[in-house]
């Protein structure tokens, strides 16, 4: 793997629906920009419950429905072993990222997907990314489309002037 490749983890609680999500959707949005040579994109969860399982059924529906490829296998944050590794971890709300930092992430790499959104480009603060886990179906097509822009400003933030 080329040593100049950005590497990305996405961060949600149990790694099953937002996370798993927000990786397969920056990777396709990478890819249809013909930058996703420049990432190595994984994520994670900060708790246990689903590691070595696959995504939530309602994140692989609503990939699919968008011609998202998924494949994913839902893993725990190790600290020692990620902390150090990622040029950016993205937390998909401020739980998370405050128990990013209390597991040791520095603060300077650990970031809101939301910041990364243009609609947002002002604000004081991003939105969180809202975990659909206990909502209907459509809370994962909401978290899908809050993904997208985040996704797209964020391949504009790591690579200015790459192809739209």
């Amino acid at each position: 793997m080329p040593s100049d490749r950005v590497r990305l983890l996405f961060v949600c609680l149990g790694n099953i629906c937002r996370s798993p999500l927000a990786a397969a959707v920056f990777a396709h949005c990478a890819a249809a920009r013909g930058v996703s040579d420049r990432f190595e994109v994984e994520s994670c969860g900060t708790g246990d419950w689903h590691v070595g399982g696959p995504a939530d059924p309602r994140t692989i529906a609503v990939a699919s429905r968008h011609g998202v490829a998924m494949t994913h296998q839902a893993r725990q944050l190790t600290p020692a072993r990620d902390v150090g590794r990622f040029a950016l971890i993205l937390a998909m709300d401020a739980r998370n990222r405050r128990d990013l930092l209390a597991l040791g992430a520095p603060a300077n790499s650990v970031r809101l997907i939301r910041e990364f959104d243009p609609a947002f480009a002002t604000a004081l603060t991003a939105p969180d990314v809202p975990d659909p886990y206990s909502s209907p179906d459509q809370a994962f097509e909401d978290v899908f489309q809050m993904l997208i822009p985040a996704c797209q400003g964020l391949i504009d933030e790591m690579l200015p002037g790459a192809p739209v």
